[in-house]
């Protein structure tokens, strides 16, 4: 009697279900489809809602995905998770379409040749190694290894704002670019913070939801942004507070401020959606609980170059270290502009931060990420032809941001004029990022980009730091390996004469200095 029981429940039960979705769907009226066709219709809806999972899974090959590929993306999760770079057979690479190349030297460098600090010990970090890697099961375990963190010498140092009391020296090329706690949650701040100041000579962006406890937890050097909105250096009533401003310059990590212009992404001030917005992100940037954070498009405190130019000087006064400013390139006028009224005035910033309309963010606009800016490579040209034609390129260093996430592309990037490299969502990837395009709506379902408490379980800082400090220090190594395949010594060296675009039809063209 049971069994039988159990018959008609196992059988009526999906029937009903059948039924029931019939008649909702035949009488709902919000989508046609199912008004015709509940069944079919309801497949339809589920295989749209799942497909990107599908594409990225089962129907795209691994370089067509975007943002991001599933090649690109696996070589920096095993660039953080097994130190290693290495591939077999070739390159996956579609050699006929248009790209920039480094040239390579007849007669390379040996990599003991390289100019690298070989003062600084070796970073103490985890890898994992596999010992098993069936289709059914992988057996692996984490071990400790020492890396060279392949940073340079003093005497190649960048140093940025020559000038200020307190100027800033970097011994790594590459750093984090601006991501906010807020777009980001506190585990994935944590994370970064204590992976690159694992992997020594680099730095954070703090982006320009304001400077947290989370950005603190190691001894990484901060380059503290401020956007429009303020946040981390305001009064109650939303104004600068120049106080404010001169207790973050005394806490000794700050080691310089940016001003942000414009990104790449969204060509206007930050957003963050009210979901993220929590009791701690509300006290940090002096906002409501739950409420959208919009930041206005541009900053009110100034509205053309003589204004910016006597607002960076004085936050540099105040704060007695370097200010730059991150932008957006529109045209060559552009900075041809910026350039001239450095060289009349004598003023400007310490830094620019060229970022690309290639680059990520964590909430914008579609007609802005794809139609508003140039892309990284075009706007870094501009931007350092520009300051050479005027004569004030040795004033300001160029930090290039914009799906930087290799050695050879960041190589390329410093041939075109960047003195440093800044990367974002290489380093997502590295805290556990898997591309799930979530990153506005507060459920990263990985705990990278979200601050729910529960999704952020996923997320084990312990194990991600190293994932983060072994991606940092395989870069840099990388730098050094493209240089020295160049002919050069250190990455330092890599100007105009050593990269070069190939078009479609094979012809190659000389980067112009």
């Amino acid at each position: 009697m049971g069994l039988d029981i159990l018959l008609i429940l196992v059988v009526l039960t999906p029937l009903v279900l059948v039924i029931w979705v019939i008649i909702v769907d035949r009488n709902q009226q919000e989508h046609s489809i199912l008004r015709n066709y509940p069944l079919l219709g309801k497949a339809r809806y589920i295989l749209e809602k799942i497909g990107p999972e599908l594409r990225q899974y089962l129907f795209q090959n691994d370089t067509e995905g975007k943002p991001f590929s599933r090649h690109q993306y696996e070589t920096i999760v095993k660039r953080g998770k097994y130190l290693t770079d290495k591939i077999g057979f070739g390159s996956v690479k579609n050699f006929e379409e248009g790209d920039w190349y480094v040239v390579n030297s007849m007669f390379p460098r040996q990599m003991e040749e390289q100019r690298v600090d070989r003062e600084q010990s070796p970073v103490t970090t985890s890898i994992y190694h596999i010992e098993d890697d069936g289709l059914f099961y992988r057996k692996e375990h984490r071990q400790s290894v020492k890396q060279d963190p392949w940073l340079l010498p003093d005497e190649d140092a960048i140093v940025v704002g020559n000038a200020c009391v307190q100027p800033w020296r970097i011994k790594g090329l590459v750093g984090m670019s601006a991501m906010s706690y807020g777009a980001l949650g506190e585990k994935a701040i944590t994370a970064l913070s204590k992976g690159l100041g694992l992997a020594k000579g680099t730095w954070m962006n703090t982006g320009e939801g304001g400077l947290t406890k989370y950005h603190l937890q190691s001894d990484v050097d901060i380059l503290m942004q401020i956007g429009p909105g303020l946040f981390g250096v305001r009064d109650k009533n939303g104004e600068f507070d120049w106080g404010e401003l001169k207790k973050k310059s005394e806490i000794e990590q700050v080691r310089a401020f940016e001003l942000k212009l414009g990104q790449g992404a969204k060509i206007r001030g930050g957003h963050v959606d009210g979901e993220k917005v929590t009791p701690s992100i509300a006290e940090i940037r002096g906002v409501e609980v739950g409420k959208d954070i919009d930041s206005p498009n541009r900053f009110r405190q100034f509205d053309d170059l003589p204004s910016l130019f006597a607002f960076i000087k004085k936050v540099r006064e105040v704060s007695g270290k370097p200010v730059g400013m991150k932008i957006v390139v529109g045209n060559r006028e552009n900075v041809a502009s910026l350039a001239q009224a450095m060289k009349e005035s004598g003023e400007g910033p310490d830094f620019i931060t060229v970022d690309g309309g290639e680059g990520g963010t964590g909430a914008s606009y579609q007609d802005l990420a794809d139609g508003v800016g140039l892309p990284l490579r075009s706007a870094l040209m501009l931007t350092d032809q520009a300051l050479r034609e005027y004569g004030v390129r040795d004033r300001v260093k160029i930090i290039a941001s914009g799906k930087l996430i290799t050695p050879d592309t960041m190589a390329v990037a410093l041939g075109l004029g960047a003195d440093l490299i800044h990367v974002a969502r290489g380093l997502m990837f590295s805290v556990g990022c898997i591309q799930a395009l979530r990153c506005h709506t507060n459920r990263c379902p990985v705990g990278v980009a979200t601050t729910d408490p529960k999704l952020q379980r996923a997320l084990v800082v312990e194990e991600k730091q190293y994932r983060v400090a072994n991606y940092v220090m395989s870069l840099r190594k990388g730098l050094f390996r493209v240089a020295a395949s160049a002919g050069l010594t250190s990455p330092v060296d890599f100007d105009h004469s050593h990269v070069v675009y190939k078009d479609r039809r094979d012809r190659v063209f000389p980067t112009q200095e």
